[in-house]
């Protein structure tokens, strides 16, 4: 089984897909962005993006186990950051988004998640602009989703309880 966390900045999808992973012994995929980022003090350009998804594809596939892989986000965080911040995107990424294969897909809403600062984040304002990007790609490509806000207790319930249903 296969499920991912996306969404905007700071909406809590790390925080979940490692509980939700912990939860159900999974394995865990961290975001690749950041460690690449961190390695480069946040400076990037257009063309790194389809580095950091190059890279992403290549450890998902080699590390993917049979059981539970939980993905703190996924090619569609990559098609939006690129096309809200370059106003272009990729024909890799595009192709990424098209065909990647998750059973279920969980939307992290930013509501009632306060911003939390961070030198790699960069969108404070826009996380509600963001969310809908979000939820506009999501239903374009015709996917198993759901929303996730309110506590972070109902969001480990509603995830848990989506998931034990798959």
């Amino acid at each position: 089984m296969k499920v991912t966390f996306t969404g905007p900045e700071s909406s809590g999808k790390s925080t979940i897909s490692k509980a939700i992973a912990q939860h159900f012994d999974g394995v865990w995929f961290a975001e690749y962005a950041r460690d690449f980022l961190m390695e480069r003090d946040g400076e990037y350009q257009f063309k790194d993006l389809e580095i950091i998804a190059r890279a992403q594809e290549s450890e998902r596939k080699e590390n993917e186990i049979q059981g539970m892989n939980i993905y703190d986000t996924e090619n569609i965080v990559l098609y939006i950051w690129s096309k809200f911040k370059y106003e272009k995107v990729s024909d890799y990424i595009v192709d990424l988004v098209k065909n990647q294969n998750f059973d279920h897909y969980f939307l992290c809403s930013p509501e009632g998640i306060p911003w939390e600062e961070d030198p790699l984040r960069e969108s404070p304002n826009h996380r509600g602009e963001l969310f809908e990007l979000y939820r506009s790609v999501l239903e374009k490509e015709k996917v198993s989703f759901t929303i996730l806000k309110g506590s972070a207790k109902e969001r480990m319930e509603t995830a848990t309880a989506i998931i034990q249903d798959l």
